[in-house]
């Protein structure tokens, strides 16, 4: 596990040094130590700019931002952070951590306290909805100016019918369900499927192979995958706080920018649609896009959310 976690890093260094942005919009590598979990985060921008956070989902990390970051940080200070079990982040086994969306959101809330991080924007996909947006719950002390949700689910009706195997898997919690939960998500062919599903078909061959094979190369040793099948399983609990992560909605009054894959087979167009039942300040997007919309739609995304931000003073 270490030896790819060590080639995947190697690759992001290269990545690093041969972007091609400006000097302002060059992404680094950085990792800090958050109540003893090592968070590996990219980081973008000027100091003094506003901080936009953004939150990866399942089965990648921040790797999934390379191309959006370096369009959004001349204006911004970018912090991509990478959860624990994804990407560069480890996790000492001394700590006897506990993978559950509860706990990767109060590890990141120990990062953004390690940055002395309390007053931000904040991107959400896939994984990063849930962790965000209980982020948002427990620490009322902080300063959301605004949320972009691009394919972040908060509504039931946001669950495509690929979350099929992995709702009878919470309803029985069986070790039958949970190796059919592993055989239709924790496969190669699986994950790049959700890089490849969705887009256009005259996209589909821009979406960089290093995404889905370094995915994989993550999640698919033996201890990684119990962790993922963890996670699969905790997921239950998300859905079961969808309506105190809307009434937060309500309550905040935040702005919301809910930029979308259309084409999503996991999170759906009707979860885009359902923020309008509480969110006062909407704004609505619709790609012609897949689940990581971010490979195909890097532009047409960065200018609405700068567009956005702007438009809200921010």
């Amino acid at each position: 596990m270490q030896a790819v976690r060590s080639i995947l890093l190697l690759l992001s260094l290269t990545l690093s040094v041969f972007t091609g942005y400006s000097h302002a919009s060059r992404t680094t590598l950085g990792s800090v130590d958050a109540n003893g979990v090592n968070v590996f985060y990219r980081e973008a921008g000027p100091s003094d700019a506003p901080i936009l956070l953004i939150l990866h989902g399942f089965p990648s990390s921040s790797h999934q931002y390379r191309n959006l970051i370096p369009k959004l940080a001349d204006n911004y200070h970018i912090i991509a952070p990478d959860f624990p079990a994804f990407g560069f982040t480890t996790v000492p086994a001394s700590l006897n951590y506990t993978y559950t969306f509860a706990s990767l959101a109060n590890t990141l809330s120990d990062f953004l306290d390690a940055l002395d991080i309390t007053s931000f924007a904040v991107y959400i996909f896939d994984y990063g909805a849930p962790v965000g947006l209980r982020l948002a719950l427990q620490r009322p002390d902080l300063d959301i100016k605004a949320l972009i949700t691009q394919n972040g689910n908060a509504y039931e009706e946001g669950l495509g019918t690929t979350w099929a195997p992995i709702q009878a898997y919470w309803k029985s919690g069986s070790a039958e369900d949970r190796e059919v939960v592993r055989s239709n998500v924790i496969t190669a062919s699986a994950v790049k499927s959700q890089y490849v599903d969705g887009t256009p078909s005259d996209l589909v061959s821009q979406i960089a192979p290093e995404t889905y094979t370094l995915d994989w190369a993550t999640i698919s040793p033996a201890d990684a995958q119990e962790i993922q099948l963890d996670l699969f399983y905790d997921y239950r609990h998300n859905v079961e706080l969808y309506p105190q992560f809307q009434e937060w909605l309500r309550q905040s009054g935040v702005p919301v920018l809910a930029i979308w894959g259309a084409n999503d087979a996991h999170f759906v167009w009707a979860g885009a649609e359902a923020y309008a039942r509480d969110v006062q300040d909407l704004q609505l997007v619709k790609l012609d896009a897949g689940h990581f919309a971010a490979e195909s739609h890097a532009e047409e995304i960065a200018n609405n959310v700068l567009a956005f931000l702007k438009d809200h003073r921010y």
